[in-house]
C-alpha cells in the first residue's frame, strides 16, 4: 500500500504538500491537487484517516432511472443500502455522465470524496471510467458489465444464458420455430450477452439462426417501428425483446399495424419491470430478483473490501408466463 512518502517522492514535493491535496485544502494550487490526486490513484493509495473517520461506499449509476418504485434501478438500490448499512456504511447514490468522466479520472473521484468502494450500474463499454476499471486498485463491483484480470473488480448479475433457454423451451412447447430478437445496439457487455444467449439457445435447441429474423437500434420506439412488421412478414411468430421497454414497444407497434398479441405474435421481454403486469396484454418476461442483485453487489464488495477476489456471481432467472406468448399461428 502506497503512502504518503512515496506521492512526494514520486512528485517531489514535501509531505505536507501531499497532505493538503489529498485533504483539499485550500493553500495549494489546483494544478497541484489534480497532480498529488492522480499520482495516489497511480500508486494504490488509501486515505487512511478518512477511511478510520467515516466508512463510505458510492453507488455510481448511469443510463438507469432509479428514483421511483417503479423504476429499474430503484430495488437494486435499495437491496444494496439494506445491507450495507447496517454494516455501519454510509452509501451515496451518485449520477454520473460522460462530463463528469471527462473531467477527472475515476481513482481521482473515489480518493477526493473519500470512498472505499463503488457499486457500478448502468455504464457502457464506451464509457471512459470502464477503462480505468482495469487497473484500478480501488474495489468496485460492476452490474452487467466484466472486467478481467483485476483483483479489485467484482461483476454481478443475472445469468442471461439460462433466461433464454427458459424463455425458448416456453416458445417451443407452444409450436414457434422461427423466433426473432431485436435489441439495442452491441455498445455494452450486457447487450452483447443477450444476443449471444439468444444464439446459442436457439443453436441449442436446433432452430436455425437467420440474420433476417434479427433486428437492433439505439432508439427502442424507431427499433420495433423498423424492425416488428419486417419479421411479421418474413414469417416470424415470436420476438425477444432485449428488456422490457422494448417488447412492451414492439406490443404498441403490434397493435398499431393489427398484429393480434398473442394470436398473430408473440412477445417476450427481459427484467419484470413492476409495469409488464399491467400492459396489454400482460408481458411475458424473465425476471431478474433485482433487491437480491443488489444484497449480491454488497457480498461482492464486502469481499473485495476483505481482499477476497472474486470474478463474477450470476442469480438465477426465471420466466414469468404472462398473456403476451400464446401457441404458434399457423400462417407459417
Amino acid at each position: 500500500m502506497a503512502t504518503i512518502n512515496d506521492i512526494a517522492a514520486k512528485l517531489g514535493v514535501s509531505k505536507s504538500t501531499v497532505s493538503k491535496g489529498l485533504n483539499n485544502a485550500t493553500d495549494i494550487s489546483e494544478e497541484m491537487r489534480k497532480k498529488i490526486l492522480e499520482t495516489a490513484v497511480e500508486l494504490g493509495y488509501s486515505n487512511k484517516r478518512m477511511m478510520n473517520r467515516e466508512k463510505k461506499l458510492c453507488i455510481l449509476v448511469e443510463n438507469m432511472d432509479y428514483s421511483t418504485p417503479n423504476q429499474f434501478g430503484y430495488d437494486i438500490i435499495l437491496g444494496f443500502k439494506q445491507m450495507a448499512e447496517p454494516d455501519g456504511w454510509i452509501v451515496d447514490v451518485m449520477p454520473v455522465d460522460k462530463e463528469l468522466q471527462r473531467s477527472m479520472p475515476y481513482g481521482v473521484f473515489m480518493i477526493q470524496n473519500g470512498y472505499q468502494g463503488a457499486f457500478v450500474l448502468g455504464f457502457t463499454l464506451i464509457d471512459s471510467w470502464m477503462a480505468e476499471f482495469r487497473t484500478s486498485k480501488i474495489p468496485a463491483v460492476l452490474y452487467d458489465n466484466y472486467v478481467s484480470g483485476n483483483f479489485r473488480i467484482a461483476s454481478i448479475g443475472c445469468d442471461s444464458q439460462e433466461g433464454y433457454d427458459l424463455a425458448m423451451k416456453h416458445l417451443i412447447s407452444l409450436g414457434h420455430r422461427r423466433i426473432g430478437l431485436i435489441s439495442g445496439p452491441l455498445e455494452s457487455y450486457i447487450q452483447k450477452a443477450r444476443y449471444n444467449a439468444y444464439l446459442n439457445a436457439l443453436s441449442k435447441h436446433g432452430l436455425e439462426i437467420n440474420d433476417e429474423n434479427i433486428g437492433m437500434g439505439y432508439y427502442v420506439s424507431d427499433s420495433t417501428k423498423k424492425h416488428v412488421q419486417r419479421m411479421y412478414d418474413a414469417g416470424v411468430t415470436a420476438i425477444f425483446c432485449s428488456h422490457d421497454i422494448r417488447a412492451i414497444s414492439a406490443i404498441t407497434e403490434c397493435q398499431e399495424r393489427g398484429i393480434r398479441i398473442p394470436e398473430d405474435m408473440s412477445i417476450i421481454g427481459f427484467d419484470d419491470l413492476p409495469m409488464t403486469a399491467y400492459t396489454d396484454p400482460p408481458l411475458t418476461t424473465i425476471r431478474q430478483d433485482r433487491l437480491a442483485l443488489g444484497k449480491t453487489g454488497y457480498y461482492a464488495m464486502s469481499c473485495l473490501l476483505n481482499n477476497v477476489a472474486i470474478g463474477s456471481i450470476l442469480l438465477r432467472a426465471s420466466l414469468v408466463i404472462r398473456d403476451s406468448t400464446g401457441p404458434a399461428p399457423e400462417r407459417v
